[in-house]
């Protein structure tokens, strides 16, 4: 029997705006509309992007259900695969702000991402066009961005911690591993909704 799956939509574009004006009881109260899922009878809720993941202990705390996080998640295959010096790419926010960082770096993982002008561009990048399914030739020079951390930084691996970038990237690109954030949550979900069936 296939599970039933209930979607309750959230715009990327006001995270953005909540966190770059720094109002974040907005961004709970927006991001906490979880909780119309959980009148529904469902058993576990997700947010399915890297970013809202910033007020992730907030939202847990507005429902009683079990949230799966992307971040723990992710965590979880970056010990698995052994990896200890993790390059990090995503919105500003998630390179720039702490929830993704802190649960690497306490499990013993270096977390490291590009200079903030680097990260001003990506962020630019991935708000203005991967966000709405463009992927313009440009935008393939985030392999140089990458390549440079390999050099720099000797990374071992590198998370794709927004869950469009798996539009320009793939694990041909590098001779390093991809952490795809969003193959990991999905994978997590699945297991979630058969152990549970």
């Amino acid at each position: 029997m296939l599970p039933e799956l209930f979607i309750n939509s959230i715009n990327m574009y006001n995270i953005f705006q909540y966190i770059t004006e720094w109002r974040l009881n907005d961004l709970i109260a927006y991001v906490s509309d979880a909780r119309k899922l959980e009148q529904l009878g469902v058993d576990d809720i997700i947010i399915a992007a890297s970013t809202p993941h910033l007020v992730f202990d907030e939202v847990q705390k507005q429902v009683t259900l079990p949230m799966i996080s992307i971040v723990d998640a992710t965590v979880k295959e970056a010990k698995r695969q052994e990896v200890h010096h993790i390059g990090l790419l995503g919105t500003k926010f998630t390179m720039e702000q702490d929830f993704f960082k802190t649960p690497f770096e306490e499990n013993g993982k270096c977390i490291y991402v590009p200079e903030e002008v680097t990260q001003q561009y990506l962020h630019k990048k991935i708000v203005n066009e991967l966000e709405n399914g463009i992927v313009n030739p440009d935008t393939k020079k985030f392999k140089r961005i990458v390549d440079d951390m390999i050099k720099q930084e000797k990374i071992d691996s590198l998370i794709l911690g927004c869950t469009e970038l798996p539009m320009i990237f793939s694990e041909e690109d590098f001779d390093i591993p991809l952490i795809d954030t969003m193959d990991i949550h999905v994978n997590k979900i699945v297991d979630f909704m058969f152990e549970n069936k």
